[in-house]
This record gives C-alpha cells, structure tokens and sequence, in this order.
C-alpha cells in the first residue's frame, strides 16, 4: 500500500503556489508539494510561516514532460557529481530537486529523498519507479550500496546511460533521415497528383489526339489518387497504428521485425555494431560494479536491444553457466564479429575482461558514429536523385503532349 500510495503521488505532481507572512512580518511566498491545500497549510505553520493563500498550480494543457533517457542520464551524472565531492546522498537528492525545470523529475527526486530520509535504502526506493528504473540501473545502485563505493558506482552508472543515449541518437538519427525523405517524397508527388496533373489534363482533353503512354500512366495514376485519396490516407494510419501496436503488444511480431531489420542495406550494419557495442558497454559495467558473470549476461541480453542478439547472449550465459569460457561461448553464438571475440578471449586470459569489453564498447560506438555519417553523406545525393526523378518524371510526362502539339494541330 505504500508503495502504491508513493507511486500515486509521484504521478499527481500535486504542487501548491503559497503567499503568507514569516515570523518577521515580512511576505514570503513559493511552492510546495503535498495531497491538499490542508497539509500544505500544516506544513507551511510548521515551519513558522502564517499561510494567506494557498492555490493548486494549474498544470499544463499539454501536461507535464515525461522523463526521457536523456533526462535520466543527467540527473544521474549530478548525483555522481556530488557524491564524489562529498555530499550526503540525501542531500544530493534534494539539491538536484531544487535545480531542475522538469517538474516530474523534481518530483521524482523529492519522493526518493522521502524514502531514504525514513530509512529505506536508496536502491529499494528506485525499485518503486519501475517506469523510470530500469532492473540494471537498480541493481548496481544496489551493489554500491552493499560494497560502500555509492559513488563510484554511480559514476559508472552515469557514464553508461551517457554512453547509452549518445548511442541511441546516433542509431535515431540513421533511421529517421531515411524515414523523413521518404515521406517528403511521398508528400510532394501526392501533391503533384492532386493538384498539379489535373490542371494539365483538362488541357490534354481539347488535343484529340491519343496521349504518349508515359502521360497517360500519370494521368491514370492521378485520377486513382483523387478518387482513393482519403482511402490511401487512412490505409496509412491504420497500417501504422497496427503497426506500433503489434510491435508493443506482439513479442513473437517485434523479435521478427528485429531480426529483419538486420538484413537492411547500411543500416542494418549499424544495427549489428550498436547492438556489440551495447551488450560490451553493459557488460563491462555491471562485470566492473562487481555483479556476478552470469547475473551481468542477463542484464545485457536486456539490454542489447535486438532479438537476435538477446537470444544469442542468453546461450552464452547458458554455455558459461555450464562451465564454458565466455569468448568460446561467443564463437559458438556465430553472431559475435571476430574482433569481439578476441578482445574477450585477451581480457579472459588477462584477467581484465571488463576492461577489455569497455574497448569493444569504444571501437563499435565509433564504428556506429562513422557509418552513421557515411549514410547521412550518401543519402545527400540519392535525396536529390529521389525528388529529381519524381518530380522530373512527373513534369516530363506532362509536357510530352506540349512537345508534339504541332504535330497534333497539323
């Protein structure tokens, strides 16, 4: 019940704005958290302050911001901040409340702050925020805690969702550049369809003459779009909407699109090499925090970001778990590049694996960034093939009759 009851008020961000005079006389006003206007009264006499107004702050039409990746690596970097400086971890929490704009992570912070404040330790109160603390992030904070090294853990903790979503980017920025120009070109020759072709068509009528083949494709083609537009146009939501919803609701539906997404030109090279260096970052993380081999393979087939790769960690973790050599493991896997394979075989021998999989990590993060701006660079000119052929073809094709309009007349 009381972990319902935190979670309840976590989402509510109920916030109160407050007027009323100090103990000097003097008007003092701000903001304070709380269920009612009745406990923030309580609240604010207890602390010497004599409330004249206290209103609930309206929340935004569009609501509050969701905390995203990026929100979460930030937070995490300043508790690891203060924490190497010395700050007591209560405070730390509480300080990075009052610093922030985002309103549900200030009241993220504040809830946790609770929780430890009462005696819970730090690691038992982020499991409460599932939606934002993922199993890995919880379970090394509480290593930290258990080892007594908090902040040497967060520090690692920090580094890795920094490394995380600058890996993210990069894979969104290779998958969303395609996506944007083909929609541009679907939208322009649509357009073209619609409102361009019929104005030439009603010219093409008074020719008499039989119109070149391309002209009349294009005509044909027009006349369908104006006709099943509305059609094609909520054929598409649907289709994405099914889409997105099969891919949340339907993991057999998703592991497949994973797995064909491999097999994409370019950017399923990207999504091979984001997918190693993911798994190595992770694992090196978890393996450094002092998490068992086979506890730290579970985390990273999680995190690996891929079924085919998920799948293929967690035979790793069951050859190892039967006494096999982790890069022996990996070799059997058959989805591992070489030079993985051997970094990890070095790092076994050597005793250094998690140091070893921080340089796989580093060497694919960089081969990602490199392909990325590859595609971003090839793509340049093909966008320019793309429209200049739509549009070229669609103008071409409309002129052609215009080009034999004296043999037409004569």
């Amino acid at each position: 019940m009381a972990t319902a009851a935190k979670k309840s008020k976590l989402e509510a961000f109920s916030e109160f704005q407050w007027q009323g005079l100090n103990r000097r006389g003097q008007k003092v006003k701000g903001l304070m958290r709380g269920d009612s206007e009745k406990e923030i009264r309580a609240k604010l006499r207890d602390q010497g302050i004599n409330p004249r107004s206290v209103k609930k702050k309206a929340k935004p039409l569009l609501g509050y911001k969701k905390i995203r990746g990026s929100d979460i690596a930030l937070f995490t970097r300043q508790i690891a901040t203060m924490l190497e400086a010395g700050v007591p971890l209560l405070q730390a929490l509480e300080m990075v409340a009052k610093g922030t704009d985002h309103v549900r992570v200030r009241n993220l912070m504040l809830t946790i702050a609770d929780d430890v404040g009462s005696g819970s330790p730090l690691a038992a109160s982020l499991r409460k925020h599932p939606e934002v603390f993922d199993p890995l992030y919880c379970d090394l904070v509480d290593s930290g805690e258990q080892s007594g090294s908090l902040e040497a853990i967060y520090d690692r903790i920090a580094t890795y969702r920094e490394k995380s979503e600058a890996l993210k980017a990069k894979i969104k920025k290779a998958l969303v550049y395609p996506a944007a120009v083909i929609v541009v070109a679907i939208v322009v020759t649509m357009i073209l369809l619609v409102y361009v072709v019929p104005q030439f068509e009603s010219v093409f009528k008074d020719f008499g003459a039989e119109l070149p083949a391309m002209t009349q494709f294009v005509v044909n083609l027009s006349e369908l779009v104006q006709a099943y537009a509305i059609y094609i146009l909520v054929g598409f939501i649907i289709a994405g909407f099914l889409f997105g919803r099969a891919m949340v609701k339907s993991n057999k539906f998703r592991d497949k699109v994973q797995a064909l997404s491999l097999k994409i030109p370019v950017v399923g090279m990207i999504l091979h090499k984001a997918a190693v260096a993911r798994f190595a970052r992770t694992l090196s993380t978890t393996f450094a925090a002092g998490v068992p081999l086979i506890n730290a393979l579970e985390s990273a087939a999680g995190a690996s970001g891929n079924s085919v790769y998920r799948d293929a960690i967690f035979r790793v973790q069951a050859d190892v778990t039967s006494g096999m050599q982790m890069h022996t493991a990996m070799v059997n896997a058959d989805v591992f590049p070489t030079m993985a394979n051997q970094m990890v075989f070095i790092g076994e021998e050597s005793g250094s694996l998690d140091d070893m999989l921080a340089k796989v990590a580093d060497v694919y993060e960089r081969e990602v960034d490199d392909l990325v701006d590859n595609l971003t660079a090839l793509l340049e000119p093909m966008i320019m093939v793309v429209i200049g052929v739509l549009v070229g073809g669609l103008i071409v094709a409309m002129y052609l009759p215009i080009f034999n309009l004296g043999a037409v007349v004569g």
